[in-house]
């Protein structure tokens, strides 16, 4: 190796400092621009870095892991006593199961494939019982392998150009609602390649629903990369909406939801970058998408609908790290018509996000509550919910630390 590459800041023990700026060099993140996320200044960024200032308080520390993106605490801090998963969450104990089908190759079998009508109906049942579970990852993980299986089956034993396309689009969808199992869980590669096979098998199919699914999730995964994506997933994004376009005259409403979802990855996009206009010139091209499909309709895979918009809102604000905007967004939007479990309990974790941007730890700190109780398998594995519970472990008010206390346990922080 190069004497002038990029030191592994996981490997040898190093400063803080040193780490912090070893991580945010790979970010893409310049030091004033870290500095404007952090609320700080660019010379205090430097002096941390250069070891002029020690180690900053838990707080801070849980900022900067929030914006670099690490792995666990101690990848950070160096101290590896007792590592705190943060934006990688716990690995499910199902999670080998569902890695074993992904890589199973299924060329030496005399099974015979289940029909693609079938195998759909199959997914729709999965997709719902999702929605409806709060160990949501559990059910996934109880029936993602027999689908992978036979969806990849049913590819290879198709006899005829059209069937074949229509196994694809059904193989596609699968391994997107397999993202929703492996997203946060440690193993980044096998998520890449569920989402690159996804994508495959979407183009193979020409099916335009299937194309549009497979490109939202990449964009997502690009997007929560890091910075030095964020030209990928925009990429991503608009060259999908631009893809759609000719089949929205005549569109089905799951097409047209998947456009308005869309729209909004480009909003959240915009919003991570710090651009005000475009985040809210996005948001409103999805509302007026959301208003051309039924009141009740809710699509399956993305959550799109009227429903959602007001959600939206309350993400696109925190990522503006407007925190006044956040809190009056979080009280606007309507919850209640959010019928998906884990979406409900992502939607609170965004509120907990503006009430603590807004300085209201007490509220941030029940509005968690409300997200364990909508579905505890999604603030377990959620970044933004750790940080806040993390940092209110260390609160000066007795009553807030021992709830983020139990909350801390709950979610398995406390673990060593």
């Amino acid at each position: 190796m190069s004497s002038d590459a990029t030191p592994d800041p996981y490997t040898d023990p190093m400063a803080f400092g040193q780490r912090m700026q070893i991580l945010r060099t790979k970010r893409g993140l310049s030091r004033p621009v870290a500095a404007g996320l952090l609320g700080m200044s660019p010379s205090w960024v430097k002096q941390v870095e250069r070891g002029e200032i020690g180690m900053p308080k838990l707080p801070i520390v849980l900022r900067i892991a929030e914006l670099l993106r690490v792995r666990d605490l101690s990848d950070l801090t160096g101290d590896q006593s007792a590592p705190v998963e943060l934006f990688t969450g716990p690995g499910h104990s199902r999670l080998p199961a569902v890695r074993d089908a992904v890589n199973a190759l299924t060329l030496n079998t005399d099974q015979a494939a289940p029909p693609t009508e079938h195998l759909a109906a199959r997914l729709a049942k999965a997709w719902t019982a999702r929605h409806e579970a709060p160990n949501h990852r559990e059910v996934l993980g109880e029936l993602l392998p027999g689908l992978i299986r036979d969806a990849q089956l049913a590819v290879r034993q198709t006899d005829s150009a059209s069937a074949r396309r229509a196994a694809q689009a059904v193989l596609s969808e699968v391994y997107s609602l397999a993202q929703f199992f492996i997203a946060y869980q440690p193993d980044p590669a096998l998520l890449w390649r569920v989402a690159e096979r996804g994508m495959v098998a979407a183009q193979e199919s020409e099916d335009p629903h299937a194309i549009g699914v497979a490109a939202w999730l990449a964009a997502q995964a690009h997007r929560d990369t890091g910075p030095s994506h964020f030209d990928a997933a925009d990429s991503m994004t608009l060259e999908a909406l631009a893809y759609m376009e000719r089949f929205l005259s005549e569109a089905d409403d799951r097409v047209r939801a998947l456009a308005g979802a869309l729209q909004f990855e480009a909003a959240y996009t915009a919003a991570r970058r710090g651009e005000n206009g475009a985040a809210w010139g996005w948001w409103d091209k999805a509302k007026a998408t959301s208003k051309k499909l039924p009141p009740s309709y809710y699509h399956p895979v993305t959550s799109f609908s009227r429903a959602i918009m007001g959600a939206h809102a309350v993400t696109v604000a925190v990522e503006l790290r407007a925190g006044g905007e956040s809190v009056r967004q979080a009280v606007a939007a309507d919850a209640t018509a959010i019928p998906s479990r884990p979406r409900l309990a992502r939607h609170r974790i965004e509120e907990a996000r503006a009430y603590h941007l807004d300085g209201q730890s007490e509220t941030a700190i029940a509005t968690l509550e409300r997200a364990h109780e909508a579905a505890p398998e999604t603030i377990r594995y959620n970044g933004y919910a750790r940080r806040i519970v993390l940092e209110e472990t260390e609160s000066k008010h007795p009553a807030r630390r021992q709830r983020a206390a139990v909350l801390a346990d709950q979610l398995g922080l406390l673990a060593a």
